[in-house]
């Protein structure tokens, strides 16, 4: 195999955001984050506490979103977000920037805004994760193209602070000419874009999309580091199959 299990695994955070999730749900999520070895849960604030106490002696992290999933909460009311998430018991953060302003070219509300989540977050210990959402970015804005837009965001985060850009929530949904609502998610254009556009000080975070182990391995190849991802234990139990049958094939 290319990758061994547990570099693969540890990139994933495995996402525990769908709006109609359960106790029990949030419970299962965990337990299964910690039986495949994963780098993280991703979930919503009001999880914090019992995914920290669920988690409490596994190596599996606990992270959170704040503004989710579209950025449209003040500024202030994202920065107390993320302190209660940190008292928590949050580890990582997962902020949406303000779309409509960068949309708008107000640079400066958005600089500002991530930088003082990312030192609310630092100030605890916790790293941040900056949500662009990409599938809103697609026709640019600001008089920028797409990806100029994308580029411009990516050296505005890592000025603020960032320890990762990532391209989406998993819940950008863009309303189609039919009336249906779809989205992309990560893209591999979108993820050579945005690291090729941040120093290596910054990593990068695929989420949305990313459905199976051969979309995993691609997004590590692209020098994506973390992965946001729902069918962990899908992508995980074919690594192992793949594993077993290469080393029947060598006699190993």
């Amino acid at each position: 195999m290319k990758y061994t299990y547990e570099q693969l695994a540890r990139m994933i955070d495995h996402s525990l955001l769908h709006p109609t999730m359960t106790d029990e749900e949030l419970e299962q999520g965990c337990k299964l984050a910690a039986k495949y070895g994963v780098a993280s849960v991703c979930i919503k604030p009001y999880a914090v506490r019992r995914a920290a106490e669920l988690l409490a002696g596994s190596n599996v992290r606990v992270g959170c979103v704040i503004g989710f999933p579209h950025g449209n909460s003040s500024t202030e009311a994202k920065r107390f977000e993320t302190e209660l998430a940190c008292r928590d018991g949050a580890v990582e953060i997962d902020m949406v920037i303000n779309i409509g302003k960068a949309l708008s070219g107000d640079w400066n509300y958005v600089e500002h805004e991530v930088k003082i989540v990312c030192d609310e977050a630092h100030q605890h210990g916790s790293k941040v994760k900056v949500i662009l959402e990409n599938d809103y970015l697609a026709h640019g804005g600001a008089g920028l193209s797409s990806d100029e837009l994308k580029r411009n965001l990516c050296r505005i985060c890592e000025r603020a602070g960032a320890d990762w850009v990532k391209t989406s929530t998993g819940y950008g949904f863009v309303k189609q000419p039919d009336g249906s609502y779809s989205y992309r998610g990560a893209t591999a254009h979108d993820l050579k874009l945005m690291r090729s556009a941040c120093s290596p000080k910054v990593q990068v975070k695929a989420a949305g999309g990313v459905r199976d182990l051969d979309g995993l391995i691609l997004v590590r190849d692209l020098g994506a580091s973390r992965c946001g991802a729902t069918a962990t234990a899908a992508m995980l139990d074919e690594y192992r199959r793949r594993e077993a049958t290469e080393k029947a094939a060598f006699g190993k």
